[in-house]
């Protein structure tokens, strides 16, 4: 077998230092999904303070949502440049010296730049970075792992939220904003852990003394092969593509983007109209906040179950009708409750729309990971984001013009339930047609089929002209590569007469 070949054995060390990674992405991605929302209990103040309106003000959370989905093809080129632990180091100091200079600000421009985009961006080049480096340590329980890092989202929500509470009551918006800044700066601890897991073996040495010593006296032909490999000039290597836009001529990405978009619709928008749906329908204002605790709860048990679940031998094949089957039932949530006036009706849509929800939030990623492979997911994961960024900015704002214009929140319960369960439909029936043309490729008759569909291997398979096994080295390297210490490595052409002569 060749040097550049897969080997029996070698992959994602599944476990180790990998558990160390999960905790990383569990913070990371707490803060990511966490932050921007928690922000939001320091409203008030700010508009007393700024003489401002709440949707003025609410754009400090909106820009920062925009500024982690919208900058994932930015992320995913920095990522294929310098790797995840440099991106994340500096994602930290970006995402914490925004609040902290936002807690010195004067004007509302002024903390749209600083908590909106400096600390939206820090949080993107946290959030990215980290999931891609949990794909390369997990492979067998890589849904479980999903499940246990997307997690971080509930739990984080619910502990910051309370947190702000008293921070804004202890130390007023500012003193709260700099304790944020500083607790930002776990994320370049987080980002320090974020070691590239080992390669698939040693690295052929180019050590001339230790070439003199393995060439025996009286072998010409080892002692030429040595030679050879100490004055043959490296051949250079295929350049990298900092971001593989090819990966939307993929049929499965092609899907799930799609998928994602119409999912983004509609997802949000009935956790962030419950409080007040649940105020209008003349339920008491704590019991009306009660309701989103309800719906985290539900979901910090959610996440990792159903990413057990998924990592199941029979499950596993089947991951992502087990995603649409979640978003189905997302949008059947919200259909269905769309005229919940009690507040017992409310308590079983926010239990079951917390379980829902919770399964969407644990597979998105296992289902994007599984569809284009780890060495094409940086670029493919940079790409969703930006258009489920598209997707947020429509949503939810969509929505409340309509409940302002209407009066009614029975109708964006009905609209945002449709996107959701049209995108579950969608992502089952198109996967199932997928599959059929595969099946039916694979099928083809005798002389022309084997050219056909080697032909259509190489159509639908990566872009890249050169082989999937030398494609993953490649993607270690750009995270290997990243030290000044870094060796770059040997040209796998030239390991094997090296070893050709060791062996004789």
């Amino acid at each position: 077998m060749g040097a550049g070949g897969p080997r029996r054995g070698e992959g994602p060390p599944d476990g180790g230092w990998g558990w160390v990674v999960l905790g990383a992405c569990f913070v990371v991605t707490g803060f990511a999904y966490g932050f921007p929302k928690a922000v939001s209990v320091f409203f008030r103040a700010l508009m007393r303070d700024f003489s401002a309106g709440y949707s003025d003000t609410a754009w400090v959370s909106s820009i920062m949502l925009a500024m982690l989905y919208g900058t994932g093809p930015v992320s995913s080129i920095l990522v294929t440049r310098f790797g995840c632990r440099p991106v994340m180091l500096v994602g930290g100091l970006l995402a914490s010296a925004g609040m902290i200079l936002a807690s010195f600000a004067t004007r509302l421009l002024e903390l749209y730049l600083t908590a909106g985009v400096l600390t939206g961006l820090g949080l993107a080049l946290n959030f990215q970075p980290s999931l891609i480096m949990l794909g390369l340590y997990f492979e067998r329980r890589r849904p479980l792992a999903n499940g246990l890092a997307a997690a971080g989202s509930p739990v984080f929500l619910s502990a910051l939220s309370p947190l702000g509470q008293q921070l804004l009551e202890r130390f007023g918006w500012r003193g709260g904003f700099l304790l944020l800044g500083g607790l930002l700066l776990h994320c370049c601890a987080c980002g320090a852990v974020m070691r590239p897991p080992p390669g698939p073996g040693p690295r052929p040495r180019r050590d001339s003394a230790g070439d003199r010593a393995g060439d025996a006296p009286g072998e010409p032909e080892a002692d030429g092969a040595g030679l050879q490999l100490r004055e043959a000039p490296p051949r250079a290597r295929p350049r990298r593509r900092l971001l593989d836009v090819a990966v939307c001529t993929d049929r499965a990405f092609a899907v799930y983007a799609v998928t994602k978009f119409l999912m983004a619709l509609g997802l949000f928008v009935p956790a962030i109209l419950l409080v007040n749906y649940a105020k209008d329908a003349g339920v008491p204002d704590t019991d009306a906040a009660f309701l989103l605790s309800i719906v985290g709860f539900v979901d910090i048990v959610a996440r990792p179950a159903c990413g057990a679940l998924a990592g199941l031998a029979r499950l596993r094949p089947h991951v992502p009708y087990l995603f649409s089957l979640a978003l189905l039932a997302n949008g059947l949530t919200d259909l269905s409750s769309a005229r919940a006036r009690s507040y017992g009706a409310l308590v079983a849509f926010c239990v079951a729309f917390g379980l829902s929800y919770g399964m969407v939030g644990a597979l998105q990623f296992e289902v994007l990971m599984a569809a284009v492979g780890p060495p094409r997911f940086p670029s493919a994961l940079g790409l969703v984001l930006l258009l489920e960024a598209v997707a947020v900015l429509i949503g939810p704002p969509s929505a409340g013009r309509l409940v302002d214009a209407l009066k009614n929140y029975e109708v964006i319960f009905y609209l945002a339930g449709s996107e959701v369960a049209l995108a579950g439909v969608f992502m089952a029936v198109a996967t199932n047609c997928c599959l059929r043309c595969a099946k039916a490729a694979q099928s083809g008759p005798g002389t022309e089929g084997g050219a056909s569909d080697t032909e259509d291997a190489k159509a639908e398979g990566d872009s890249e002209p050169l082989p999937a096994v030398e494609e993953e080295p490649s993607n270690l390297e750009a995270l290997e590569e990243l030290s000044p210490r870094g060796r770059p490595m040997e040209p796998e052409v030239e390991a094997g007469p090296r070893l050709a002569a060791e062996s004789v």
